[in-house]
């Protein structure tokens, strides 16, 4: 009998089509599904004639597959990947690989690496990015969980993966326990800063300077060829350019109330446990909460006054100043991001390679961008940067655009407009570079009310102090103060 390589479960979208990839670069695939008649269909539709073995039962898929077997999960995150997980253990031994390519929670898979240790057997979570097409063609691959796992499962990965200009992989390991998917999920949180950001100066076009479809896709096809070239600027300008069958814009027929499925939010929860000031991510997440509030927001509008401005500048100058913008704001949501990471990976024990996860992200994925080369450029001269805006290329870079950036938040806060992902971009950076920031008035008032002491810039850090404000309060003081 004809044996597989590696067997994925699970044939919607992505799993069909990461099942495609592999077979297409020379592995054997086995498949299986809950809803066996998928099985079927797939065989006998976009599989057929391809080294792909169709199984109706876990027990048939499990005996498939060569050893050390390679189980790949593509089925939604949650329960489901649980209960494959009791049901595919027994009929599983040790040394077997077991991978979850769902966008999982990372706390969820160390559970589960855990738990899949324990029997012997070794674990995967990984990040999958690039949808349906990149599933295809080549995604970024971010995998993470048992060591022993990698060197198994290197050729299938990296082999089916997306690849740089100079043919580099955008995959590699990325550390122990949920590091993988908790890559992800930042890359996931950048993507959901990106799009809100090109969606404010969408907005800013199309509101505020009356501009057309044709000539905001012209601007977008415009910008895809300089500094912003990413997938996102590529596909905003497609989507501006795209007409019906009626020759009707489809973009004007859209609903405005976002989706989300989680992973943004995770972020933002994440950034919160760590103490890290996630400002950008966490708007944009915010963002998404607002449109949804679409009822609310059409009563709102007929009560709420904005400020009945109309701008009368100059049209091409603000352009640009959005373009310097977005890019300012654009290496802001990375620099958060990469603090997130550090911070993680110090708390978790993770050794993450910053320049490696800026390479994998370079290709197939979402937030695929030219830009990621600086950032893989910045960590490999140096491996400690606490930020990406202390790197002369990107700091030279935020000044350069800060008086741009300044007049774009300026003018929308003039037209009624909301950047509240722009506008959060420039208040961290301005916070950030602050020597002192009025957290000293804070401590003054939570002392205050609480007892609950602060430090003092005379005095040694870990030193904390108690002020009787009032005279009628004690010595006696509450705890000192996380930082």
């Amino acid at each position: 009998m004809q044996e597989a390589d590696i067997g994925v479960v699970g044939l919607a979208v992505m799993g069909e089509n990461l099942i495609l990839n592999m077979e297409s670069k020379g592995f054997t695939v086995a498949c299986t599904n809950r809803t066996t008649s998928k099985v079927d269909d797939f065989i006998q539709g976009r599989a057929a004639g391809k080294n792909i073995i169709g199984a109706k039962s876990v027990e048939e898929f499990v005996a498939s597959l060569k050893r050390p077997r390679k189980v790949m999960m593509m089925v939604k995150a949650g329960g489901a990947v649980d209960a494959f997980i009791d049901q595919v253990l027994p009929l599983l031994e040790p040394g077997d690989i077991l991978i979850d390519g769902g966008n999982t929670h990372y706390p969820d898979t160390e559970r589960r690496l855990k738990k899949v240790e324990a029997a012997g057997l070794l674990y995967i979570g990984t990040g999958v990015s690039g949808g349906e097409e990149g599933a295809l063609l080549g995604p970024s691959i971010m995998p993470g969980g048992s060591d022993a796992a990698w060197e198994a499962v290197k050729p299938i990965f990296q082999g089916i993966c997306a690849k740089t200009e100079s043919g580099e992989p955008c995959c590699d390991w990325v550390g122990g326990g949920g590091a993988g998917h908790f890559v992800k999920m930042v890359h996931n949180g950048i993507e959901y800063g990106d799009m809100q950001m090109i969606c404010e100066t969408y907005q800013m076009m199309s509101q505020g300077l009356g501009l057309t479809n044709e000539e905001m896709h012209a601007v977008f096809a415009d910008w895809n060829k300089g500094e912003l070239d990413s997938y996102l600027i590529e596909i905003t300008r497609d989507i501006l350019g795209y007409k019906d069958e009626d020759g009707n814009a489809t973009v004007d027929q859209i609903l405005d109330t976002a989706g989300q499925k989680g992973t943004g939010k995770w972020t933002a929860v994440s950034a919160l446990d760590l103490g890290m000031p996630l400002t950008l991510i966490g708007e944009a997440v915010f963002a998404r909460c607002l449109s949804a509030m679409k009822d609310e927001r059409v009563a709102a509008s007929k009560v709420l006054a904005g400020p009945g401005a109309a701008f009368d500048g100059d049209k091409a100058q603000l352009i640009e100043d959005l373009r310097q913008a977005l890019y300012a704001s654009k290496i802001i949501s990375y620099a958060q991001g990469y603090q997130l990471m550090r911070a993680a990976a110090n708390e978790a024990g993770w050794d993450l390679n910053y320049g490696g996860i800026a390479l994998m992200w370079r290709g197939g994925c979402i937030i695929r961008s030219a830009f990621l080369g600086k950032i893989k450029d910045a960590f490999d001269q140096n491996p400690a940067l606490t930020n990406l805006l202390l790197d002369p290329f990107f700091s030279e870079a935020v000044q350069n655009a800060q008086a741009a950036w300044r007049r774009v938040v300026s003018t929308a806060v003039g037209l009624g407009i909301p950047m509240p992902a722009i506008g959060a971009a420039l208040a961290y950076y301005d916070g950030y570079r602050a020597e002192r920031l009025p957290a000293n008035l804070l401590q003054a008032q939570r002392d205050y009310f609480g007892a609950h002491t602060y430090e003092r810039l005379d005095k040694p850090r870990g030193q904390f102090f108690h002020t009787n404000w009032t005279g009628r309060g004690g010595n006696t003081s509450a705890s000192t103060y996380d930082v």
